[in-house]
């Protein structure tokens, strides 16, 4: 499905949550997304969200909005 978050690995519906509260709801916004924003996002849903590593995330998500991710 377009511009869905959870096909970004590691990002669940709760995490996309939080990123859609930052108004980041494309994976063209997230892929001009920082990392320390993106740990910003996760540090907005609490500690239980301290395990995830974004640092992969924009890219991912850069590679779905060119249509070259699965």
């Amino acid at each position: 499905k377009e511009n869905d978050l959870t096909v970004v690995e590691g990002i669940g519906p709760k995490i996309q949550e939080l990123f859609h509260n930052f108004n980041v709801k494309t994976w063209a916004a997230l892929a001009e997304t920082s990392v320390e924003k993106c740990k910003e996002v996760l540090e907005s849903g609490g500690s239980r969200f301290k395990m995830h590593s974004p640092k992969t995330w924009p890219k991912q998500a850069g590679l779905a909005a060119e249509g070259k991710w699965n």
